[in-house]
């Protein structure tokens, strides 16, 4: 129901695109969201968005950083990471709330969860 791909290996100070496409059409309407979990670390919030995008919500470690979107019309969300440190290695997995007019950091709000996709950045 919900597919991230995009990640791969980047520079320090590189940028990087990741997308999740949403397969069921129920989720159209759902807030969505991006979470990371490093190697050995919990999983961690990083943004939020709501349905209509009026909402974001970033980690403080991150913003001013990285960028959520989405596009309803191609049910994609992505997430644009730029001034990337090895410290963002992770593997991000897009998210999905119910409450689409909200913008969630609580990893209990989101009902829908997707693969993963990894992000390696190298110093």
């Amino acid at each position: 129901q919900l597919q991230a791909s995009g990640g791969g290996l980047v520079q320090a100070g590189g940028s990087l695109k990741v997308s999740c496409v949403v397969s069921k059409r129920t989720l159209s309407t759902y807030a969505m969201g991006w979470f990371r979990q490093a190697p050995g670390k919990e999983r961690e919030f990083v943004a939020a968005i709501s349905w209509i995008g009026d909402r974001t919500y970033y980690a403080d470690s991150v913003k001013g950083r990285f960028t959520i979107s989405r596009d309803n019309a191609k049910d994609t969300l992505y997430l644009q990471m730029n001034s990337l440190t090895p410290e963002d290695t992770a593997v991000y997995y897009c998210v999905a709330d119910r409450f689409g007019s909200r913008a969630t950091r609580l990893i209990g709000d989101y009902d829908y969860w997707g693969q993963g996709t990894l992000v390696t950045v190298s110093s």
